[in-house]
């Protein structure tokens, strides 16, 4: 018999740009996750979910087609069922005014809102920056004055304080209404235009589809000619003035600091005058990790009534690194106790006894089997420790035998009585108290020292 030969399967990796979160940094997300939603809601939002997947024309039309997110970098596909364009969602706000919209949800009143989820663009994957990405954001839709711009910036510095996160610094900007800057547009290209020799060919591109988003130039030679371009701030009306005086001067109550950045502008077409960026020195060249700004004509541009709003997003990857920089947390432990067992029936048992202390509130991992067995003792112990629990709950043919269960004390201090033996239907009663001090109710409880 000819012997078959087997061919190695290839090894499938991750699409570039899109990448595993891995339990060891799982906890900074949910860390993140839980307090940014603390967050916002200690400020009025609710929660908005929104499909991944939308209409190409949700994105053409409310980012504009001439821009690089259109142009470039969008996942954009024909669903072979019935020939619909459709695109995964590069950003979150077009989508949660979609919603807003088809179901009317501003008719008894003005909106708070939040959602978070995976974003997808077509761009070159450097640090914290991919090709599926992790938004936070919120949106106020119904609110047309200056102080739910404010109070957007205000919840932005709570989040970094209660992150811990510093050296992050808040950008700020006007860029009017579309009157003001179409005045201001001719005179950017004429500027620009006379200025020629020095563009790039990405500002020659721009120049009389996006002119704007030549002034957000990183280009080290175009700088000096830049930083001499019309600036936006001197074209701006009195309304658009005097909203933009009322953000900053409920800024300058509450002491939070800020730069002017005539600069700061914005590519999507929808936005309008406040508009900011928080910004770090700590990530390299992309130092932005939370964009904003007022975007009042896009509801009218999707068809509905004309109806004002504002909001930012963050993007979760650069906070994560910030967090990390900031000094990582402890990753917390894998539960309060670990259910070591020997023999059959101190299994069968082990499983009773784990459901009961779950009912209590608490985490409990029970040894499993590997390909060398079910483990000694000793082995199984080893797994205890390095789980972080608070307890072990032993169970072998002895306590089988005498209906009870040794207790083990994972982090006792010299002195503290280290093993208990419990009766078996006392174990759970023993626990809690042990864990929560006394403290016996039934929801979710953790030791000090098995935070989660």
């Amino acid at each position: 018999m000819s012997e078959i030969k087997k061919e190695k399967a290839e090894k499938i990796v991750a699409v570039k740009g899109m990448n595993d979160v891995l339990p060891g940094d799982a906890h900074l997300w949910e860390l993140f996750q839980n307090t940014a939603q603390s967050v916002v809601q200690s400020y009025g939002f609710q929660q908005i979910r929104t499909p991944i997947v939308e209409n190409t024309a949700l994105f053409a039309r409310a980012i504009g087609a001439v821009t690089d997110i259109v142009e470039k970098e969008m996942y954009s596909f024909t669903d072979s069922m019935n020939g619909d364009q459709l695109t995964l969602r590069p950003e979150g706000t077009a989508g949660v005014v979609r919603a807003v919209l088809e179901h009317n949800l501003v008719y008894e009143g003005p909106k708070r809102l939040w959602y978070t989820g995976p974003m997808f663009r077509h761009e070159k994957p450097q640090r914290g920056r991919y090709r599926q990405f992790f938004q936070f954001g919120c949106e106020a839709v119904g609110f047309n004055g200056p102080d739910i711009d404010a109070e957007m910036i205000m919840l932005c510095r709570r989040l970094w304080d209660d992150l811990g996160l510093e050296n992050i610094r808040l950008e700020l900007n006007s860029i009017g209404d579309a009157e003001e800057r179409a005045r201001h547009r001719v005179d950017l290209i004429a500027y620009l235009e006379s200025h020629e020799t020095l563009l790039d060919a990405e500002a020659k591109r721009r120049l009389h589809t996006n002119p704007l988003r030549i002034l957000d130039t990183k280009n080290p030679t175009m700088q000096e000619m830049v930083n001499g371009a019309p600036k936006l701030l001197d074209y701006l009306g009195e309304e658009s003035l005097a909203h933009f005086n009322g953000v900053r001067k409920i800024l300058d109550h509450n002491n939070i600091p800020y730069v002017i950045n005539p600069r700061l502008v914005r590519g999507i077409d929808y936005y309008n005058r406040t508009v900011f960026e928080w910004v770090t020195d700590e990530l390299g060249a992309q130092g932005t990790v939370c964009a904003g700004g007022r975007y009042d004509p896009l509801i009218q541009m999707f068809g509905g009534k004309p109806t004002p709003a504002v909001g930012f997003a963050m993007g979760i990857e650069r906070l994560i690194e910030l967090m990390k920089a900031a000094g990582e947390p402890d990753q917390p432990n894998q539960c309060d106790v670990y259910l070591v067992h020997q023999g059959e029936q101190a299994q069968l048992q082990a499983f009773v006894l784990g459901e009961r202390i779950r009912d209590a509130g608490l985490d409990v991992v029970m040894h499993a089997s590997t390909a060398n067995g079910p483990g000694s003792f000793k082995t199984q112990m080893k797994k205890a420790d390095g789980s972080g629990a608070a307890f072990a709950v032993i169970l072998g043919e002895d306590e089988v035998a005498n209906h009870s269960a040794s207790v083990k004390a994972m982090r006792a201090e010299e002195g503290e009585q280290q093993q208990s033996t419990v009766p078996f239907d006392d174990v759970v009663d023993f626990l809690v108290d042990q864990i929560t001090g006394g403290d016996n109710h039934h929801y979710h409880v953790h030791d000090e020292n098995c935070k989660h």
